[in-house]
């Protein structure tokens, strides 16, 4: 067996779980972090801030990653599995923060990793759906919703994660994370909804004024009032429900 295949030496104060010291790191400037993550503009290139924990452990490993010729969550994938210190045998949970949903090429990939490693648990969180009128998006997040992979918008609580231990913020701003109108997040929440759902695209995006302008347009159907709770659809405030007196 080849030498990259095992886990590195245990560390004696946590029996069992292998030794993390050698991982650097890497903590992204605010702008890079503003810029990849706000959800009301479009970026090209994606950006992946990740955590890993092995077993019962308290420590955490946190990393980041972009695009290079392959999609940051393939490049991800080759390179955990190739690691020295990734022990299929024990118990691994993942969080992802991405900059945009996985593509169906990549949300395949990763099933086929998790499908061949149980042990793993992985949670995604996303600032912004990635061509998601695309039918073949919107299977592949649907695919890996019910493979078990919990995927959800991010929102205030996520951001602020994300800026205190991912971002090389400025002494004493620790708590100044960008606040992001809720209507652009609850506006993705809402057609997250309806990819895991099954439902038609309800979220149309378009480009205006040579790309400067991005408009959020909502067109509902029957299916969408009657398949969605009426909590997520007035969450947008950009509908207002028909009210039955008593």
């Amino acid at each position: 067996m080849s030498k990259d295949n095992l886990c590195d030496p245990m560390d004696d104060s946590t029996p069992g779980f292998p030794v993390l010291h050698s991982l650097p790191e890497r903590r992204i400037e605010p702008w890079e972090f503003e810029f990849s993550f706000d959800p009301r503009k479009f970026c090209k290139e994606a950006c992946l801030l990740y955590e890993i924990q092995w077993g019962n452990s308290r420590d955490v490993w946190r990393h980041s990653g972009k695009n290079t010729t392959k999609h940051v969550e393939c490049n991800f994938i080759e390179k955990i599995a190739s690691e020295r210190y990734f022990c299929p045998a024990i118990s691994c949970s993942i969080f992802w923060y991405l900059s945009w949903s996985p593509c169906w090429e990549c949300s395949k990939a990763i099933r086929e990793f998790l499908n061949q490693h149980p042990n793993v648990t992985l949670v995604i969180y996303v600032a912004r759906l990635f061509q998601h009128m695309d039918p073949q998006n919107r299977q592949g997040l649907k695919d890996l919703f019910h493979s078990g992979v919990t995927i959800q918008v991010m929102r205030a609580p996520e951001y602020d994660h994300c800026w205190r231990n991912f971002v090389n913020y400025p002494r004493g701003k620790e708590a100044h994370w960008p606040r992001y109108p809720p209507l652009w997040i609850n506006l993705y929440a809402l057609e997250l909804y309806c990819i895991i759902s099954g439902l038609p695209p309800c979220l149309q995006i378009s480009r205006r004024y040579q790309n400067q302008l991005i408009v959020f347009r909502l067109i509902l159907q029957n299916c969408h009032y009657q398949m969605i709770p009426p909590y997520i659809l007035l969450a947008t405030g950009m509908i207002q429900l028909p009210m039955t007196w008593r």
